[in-house]
């Protein structure tokens, strides 16, 4: 259990300490953007592999049982995080390495970005929440809520340093998007336009949910279908 304490901790100490912090700023001076990239996808893909093994690792201690009924909830619940995740992936954005360029697109805000101008960490954020509540024990408990903290302080981080990168040009795109899912379009600053998401992103997003669905039991011990 102490492995897998010190993995979570490693990741998030990247993620805010170093990707989230003006230490990847000096990084950048020394490497260039994309030496920092490079590395930062190493220390990355090294903190996913010690959390899996460590996770795999862990004795299971029970602190809570799953609420009754929350299983098919957390069916919908994943599947609405896939599909933020995966659509924000292949949705070009200023909140993204190398998307600065739709700051001076005719509309400030277009696709899954009127949702919310997060919609990778927003989806990070209800995975990690779901599997928190479903799992209830201590192994889960770590590393699942690591993963909702990242998603919940990571758009505060990426907003920060946007702000200071791009000065006025972020200005329009902060203005008309909201962290909260669908909180612009409620307070009027943005619209819903669905047909700018378009078919093949939700339907790579149901494409990954349902192969990750079928491969559940096998990648990580649990049939999610059991109610």
């Amino acid at each position: 259990m102490a492995s897998l304490a010190l993995a979570a901790l490693y990741f998030l100490a990247i993620h805010i300490f170093v990707s989230g912090s003006p230490l990847r700023d000096r990084i950048v001076r020394r490497t260039g953007e994309q030496g920092f990239l490079g590395l930062f996808s190493v220390l990355s893909l090294i903190g996913i592999i010690w959390l899996a093994r460590s996770y795999a690792a862990a004795p299971a201690i029970v602190l809570w049982a799953s609420p009754i009924g929350f299983r098919p909830v957390a069916l919908l619940l994943v599947l609405v995080a896939g599909l933020l995740v995966v659509v924000g992936l292949a949705t070009p954005s200023p909140t993204a390495t190398g998307g600065e360029g739709v700051l001076d697109g005719a509309e400030p805000a277009t696709g899954i970005l009127r949702i919310t101008r997060h919609p990778f960490l927003m989806g990070v954020a209800l995975w990690g929440l779901t599997h928190l509540v479903a799992s209830g024990d201590a192994a889960g408990t770590i590393l699942f809520g690591a993963m909702l903290v990242l998603g919940v302080v990571g758009p505060g981080l990426i907003d920060r340093k946007r702000q200071l990168r791009f000065g006025a040009r972020w200005e329009p795109f902060a203005r008309a998007t909201s962290v909260l899912p669908f909180a612009a379009i409620l307070q009027g600053r943005n619209r819903l336009v669905l047909s700018e998401i378009g078919v093949w992103r939700p339907a790579a997003a149901c494409v990954v949910y349902a192969s990750l669905l079928a491969a559940h039991a096998w990648l990580f011990g649990v049939n999610p279908m059991q109610f």
